[in-house]
């Protein structure tokens, strides 16, 4: 699938393989309901899901606090000064999620819920087809998301976690941990493995 504009101007870092992967995901899963990424950061993932769900006619729910995770915070290895707010005295990726749907043109099929992950959770209402996990990496972050995220995936739906690193000499080792919780749980069979990508249909 095409994509609406060259996605190497967005900062972000998921792999276009791994772009890929979801984009078919979307599309696969977009009659269950919609979809809902956690972690937009300047919007990468949701440009490869966004165009799906507008191909599918479906929509995706883009949801985060823009504050940055753990490891974009100054001093920490994926910091970039570029989307410091010396006003809020803290990073704020918000303006550029917007700046690339504006881009692309899909302000109306990607819709940004700014807010944190559990909180939102606890009020969420709607069936999802597609539900990607890509926030926090710290324990707390990760077993939060997958907690409070993946009653609302609808059966058939598609779990996706990225960063996703058997080996912990590749990175953090959260989304790999509840990665494996979900294959435990019997609620989940993996279909796919794309890079540090995994798919996981809900049964």
């Amino acid at each position: 699938m095409d994509l609406p504009l060259d996605i190497d101007t967005v900062k972000g870092f998921l792999d276009p393989a791994e772009g890929r992967a979801l984009q078919q995901a979307a599309i696969a899963t977009a009659a269950l309901g919609p979809a809902l990424e956690i972690g937009a950061y300047c919007g990468k993932s949701a440009v490869y899901i966004g165009a799906a769900c507008k191909q599918a006619g479906s929509m995706l729910f883009s949801l985060d606090h823009h504050r940055g995770s753990e490891e974009n915070q100054p001093g920490w290895e994926y910091h970039d000064p570029e989307l410091w707010d010396e006003d809020a005295g803290a990073l704020d990726t918000l303006p550029h999620l917007r700046r690339t749907l504006r881009r692309a043109g899909l302000e109306e099929v990607v819709t940004p819920i700014v807010g944190r992950s559990a909180d939102v959770a606890r009020v969420w209402g709607a069936r999802l087809g597609l539900l990607f996990i890509d926030g926090g990496h710290t324990m707390g972050a990760a077993l939060g998301d997958y907690r409070g995220w993946t009653p609302h995936l609808a059966q058939g739906g598609v779990l996706a976690i990225h960063d996703v690193f058997p080996d912990p000499a590749d990175g953090g080792r959260p989304p790999f941990e509840i990665y494996q919780r979900a294959l435990a749980s019997d609620l989940f069979e993996e279909t796919l493995a794309v890079k540090s990508l995994r798919l996981l249909r809900r049964l």
